[in-house]
């Protein structure tokens, strides 16, 4: 059991394959000239797999696989197959882009639940938002996943000026599929222009839905870092992360493996503790994995209460978000 100096458990593991993207989201990868991380710095699928069954053993009993995107990783597979059969429920974070060259391999290997990032459901905005015109493929692809029988979630990250006209669109697109869609709330990193006037509110956004659909408030879970609705009738949902404006930290339970082996207690924790070099070196990596996890802080890494009174990204110390992992 891994616990925090709140009494929280941590037993979900996400781990970031690679800091790379065949994608080039704005609010995300830094328009100046990003590069990822040379594959010596990066963990090997033998560290992968060596790694995880150490959280495993400390109590771990959810994964999630995430980068930047982990199926541009050319031993995806190999991965998969090296922990495929760890008393763990395995789960997928992606932008759907190459989601057709592993769907086989996923549900195989008991990947069922995908988070598929699409931000917006127009091909012309898709480009501008990605810089690449693979709206189409990446469409295929969802609808691919949805017909294998894949439970699919799509996060939607909304920004006032750019995609926050689509929340409508997305509700019935949920309500059609029968999928959950998360809408996420503007963060900020380094490298991504944010700014508090970019930030729509889980409120706003429910204001908005209201003004045309009706729904009901689902249950959340303790863990559930988005707050759920419904339609009346409907078998999909929507709901909202919102990180930003009512951040639910009370009940995290999570753990962030970055793809360069260094543990983040928290999307926006000021502090790192490398893990990876001390594998290397054969130590027990376990006191160190308890150590950043007990000193996590209560909230929002400890570096900000509201993004109204954070005027400036660079106020905060922390990673690109590509860096980081989903």
């Amino acid at each position: 059991m891994i616990q925090d100096s709140f009494g929280r458990i941590h037993d979900y593991l996400r781990i970031s394959l690679t800091d790379f993207c065949n994608l080039k989201c704005m609010y995300c990868m830094p328009e100046e000239g990003f590069c990822g991380t040379h594959s010596p710095h990066l963990m090997s699928r033998d560290e992968i797999v060596s790694i995880l069954i150490a959280f495993v053993e400390m109590g771990v009993r959810k994964v999630r696989l995430t980068g930047g995107e982990p199926l541009v990783r050319k031993d995806f597979g190999a991965i998969v197959e090296g922990i495929r059969h760890l008393p763990v429920s395995l789960h997928l974070t992606t932008n759907g882009v190459l989601l057709n060259k592993y769907i086989d391999l996923l549900w195989e290997s008991g990947i069922h639940a995908l988070n598929i990032s699409l931000d917006t459901l127009r091909p012309e905005r898709y480009l501008a938002i990605t810089k690449c015109d693979l709206f189409h493929p990446v469409m295929e692809n969802i609808y691919q996943a949805l017909n294998r029988g894949f439970k699919v979630k799509l996060n939607v990250v909304v920004i006032k000026g750019v995609n926050e006209d689509e929340l409508w669109d997305f509700v019935k697109f949920s309500d059609e599929h029968g999928i959950g869609v998360r809408f996420i709330e503007f963060m900020p990193f380094d490298g991504n222009k944010w700014n508090n006037s970019g930030v729509l509110s889980s409120a706003d956004m429910l204001e908005i839905i209201r003004s045309k659909y009706s729904y009901v408030k689902l249950n959340d879970g303790v863990h559930d870092t988005d707050r759920k609705y419904q339609l009346s009738g409907s078998k999909g949902h929507f709901s909202f992360i919102s990180t930003m404006s009512d951040a639910f930290c009370s009940g995290c339970n999570r753990i962030r493996l970055t793809a360069d082996g260094k543990i983040k207690n928290c999307l926006f924790s000021l502090n790192e503790i490398d893990i990876l070099s001390a594998f290397r070196k054969g130590e027990n990596i376990e006191s160190l994995v308890r150590e950043s996890i007990y000193k996590k802080a209560e909230k929002l890494g400890g570096q900000f209460e509201h993004y109204a009174d954070l005027h400036n990204p660079a106020e905060i110390s922390n990673r690109e978000m590509i860096r980081i992992g989903g």
